[in-house]
């Protein structure tokens, strides 16, 4: 693929799918910020979608739910990919649970619940979908992917693979997949457990994230992974960035490991912020906090 087109051009294969030029980001990211994509791909089904990887002429990358991500002002270059309609289905087996990549972390806990399968309720408490937790491992309330799932079918310029678990090498907020592959859909083992005991644990969950984070802002997931042996946000909190403030940014203070968007916020001013962060704790604590946001695009010039 070439790493730069023409706007005059597509880069793009006929597609069956909803296709956007110059399409606005911001308003589909939680931290509601960004610029635009060249291209916005929403492929059709799993076959446009591997028509688009073998065929595409530019740069692509992958937007799950945008939960966890921050798009910068200047835009993203090349084509934005992001599954919807087709990759969403859930179907419940008797031994697990088979989800599509755009499915929702949350309703694939509820559709396990509601089956009276145990073990997947720690996804109730995880922003996100599928795709995008295989894709880093995510994890909460004391379980990650890497405890329940059993393969991913996984689409790449060679065809669609059924990889196992195993061979994604999966460790703390990170896989291995394929390179340029997009998950699909995944399969997560469970057990037969009692419904009143799913149910209260997944209530729990829920009153936790309530009492704990600030789910009702413009905000994203966990900013930083915890480094070995520490919370992230017990570091920032010893800095002294509980609270701090840059542009229309600031650390939330009911939660000092998730960044906010006051209000007017640009990308940049939750970017700097983060750093500004990492740099304190490095100074405090001479430990280098790694992003778990993942950002991308580019800054406005």
């Amino acid at each position: 693929m070439s790493a730069s087109v023409s706007m005059t051009e597509s880069p793009l294969p006929p597609l069956r799918g909803r296709v956007q030029r110059d399409a606005p980001l911001g308003a589909a990211t939680w931290f509601r910020v960004g610029g635009p994509a060249d291209w916005l791909v929403r492929p059709a089904d799993v076959d446009d979608l591997l028509r688009l990887l073998r065929r595409a002429e530019a740069p692509i990358t992958v937007m799950g739910a945008a939960s966890n991500l921050i798009v910068r002002d200047g835009g993203v270059r090349g084509i934005v990919l992001r599954l919807a309609r087709g990759f969403g289905d859930v179907e419940v087996e008797a031994d697990g649970v088979v989800a599509g990549a755009a499915a929702l972390d949350a309703t694939v806990a509820e559709h396990a619940a509601a089956a009276g399968l145990s073990g997947l309720e720690f996804l109730s408490g995880i922003p996100g979908s599928i795709g995008g937790a295989v894709a880093m491992n995510a994890g909460a309330y004391g379980a990650e992917v890497a405890d329940r799932l059993d393969w991913a079918e996984i689409a790449t310029v060679d065809g669609l693979l059924r990889v196992r678990a195993a061979e994604l090498r999966l460790t703390y907020r990170r896989s291995q997949l394929p390179p340029g592959g997009v998950v699909v859909r995944a399969r997560f083992h469970a057990v037969p457990g009692d419904a009143q005991a799913i149910a209260a644990r997944m209530a729990d969950i829920r009153e936790s994230r309530e009492a704990t984070q600030p789910v009702r802002a413009r905000t994203g997931g966990s900013t930083f992974a915890n480094p070995p042996g520490h919370k992230a946000w017990a570091l920032i909190d010893a800095a002294g960035c509980r609270g701090k403030v840059l542009g229309g940014a600031q650390v939330s203070e009911k939660h000092c490991n998730f960044l906010l968007n006051t209000c007017a916020a640009t990308a940049a001013d939750l970017e700097d912020l983060g750093e500004a962060v990492r740099a304190a704790v490095l100074a405090h604590s001479g430990i280098s906090l790694e992003w778990e946001i993942r950002r991308i695009g580019e800054r406005s010039a």
